[in-house]
């Protein structure tokens, strides 16, 4: 009896804690980006400026200014997606949440973008002309791209891994509340709520495992937009499934307490 109440009073503790949201902290890579984002939003500046001038006087010394210029915006929009995959990649390293092998899979992914960067910076520095400038940065947006559709992948992977975790937390209250449940007599609406909160953590499951495979086809070729949108509304459906059945087990632990 006293290990029972002793089991009791954990579970308790334990469902009076609110669903955590992930926190991720790195600060100075954070201010690295923003800083980088001023940057290009001063070369963009610049570059407008020059367009203006040429605008006004087609000179070859105004050309070449809007040449000049336009590549400093191209390099600066570089440097800030590189901050920012910095600062994206440390998140990921310090937050203990995130099992290795998912740390592992999104660093390859951080490597693999940030050597795109640096030959994408090789290219800019060859532009001589307007219209290498244009294509250079064609191809920079088609890059980006793909970073972003990596990102996105990951961080639906990140997503999923926490939601899993908190489900199976939640699996595990039930098992003990049910464990303890079992040696009362009049115990069926208590039991009538696990088996309420067993359904929704159920019906959480399935969303989460539709929610891995939409996220899983976050890549290019296809449409990776529209399955990271799907991605997310099936685990939004996990979420509130996973508040209801924490709700379930609240009700339940009452009714075993108030049983005591």
């Amino acid at each position: 009896m006293k290990k029972r109440l002793i089991t009791i009073l954990l579970i308790g503790l334990l469902l009076l804690q609110p669903i955590q949201v992930l926190a991720l902290t790195s600060s100075e890579a954070k201010q690295d980006w923003y800083d980088a984002k001023q940057a290009s939003r001063d070369a963009q500046q610049e570059y407008g400026d020059a367009k203006i001038a040429w605008a006004t006087d087609k000179s070859e010394e105004n050309n070449q200014k809007v040449i000049d210029t336009g590549k400093d915006v191209l390099h600066r929009a570089l440097d800030e997606a590189e901050a920012w995959l910095i600062w994206r990649n440390l998140e990921v390293e310090e937050n203990p949440m995130i099992p290795e092998d998912l740390k592992q899979t999104i660093q390859d992914d951080v490597e693999s973008n940030l050597a795109k960067i640096d030959e994408l910076h090789i290219d800019v520095d060859e532009v001589e002309n307007r219209f290498e400038l244009g294509l250079v940065f064609l191809k920079i947006v088609g890059k980006y791209f793909e970073l972003l559709t990596d990102v996105a992948r990951n961080t639906g992977f990140v997503w999923v891994h926490i939601v899993s975790s908190y489900a199976d937390t939640v699996e595990e209250y039930e098992a003990k509340i049910r464990e303890s449940a079992q040696s009362l007599e009049d115990n069926e609406a208590i039991l009538d709520k696990l088996d309420k909160a067993l359904d929704d953590l159920q019906s959480a499951r399935t969303n989460i495992d539709n929610a891995l495979e939409e996220y899983d086809q976050v890549v290019i070729p296809g449409n990776p937009i529209l399955k990271f949108a799907s991605g997310n509304q099936y685990l939004r459906i996990a979420r509130n499934d996973l508040i209801a059945a924490q709700g379930s087990l609240r009700e339940a632990y009452r009714l075993l307490v108030g049983a005591e």
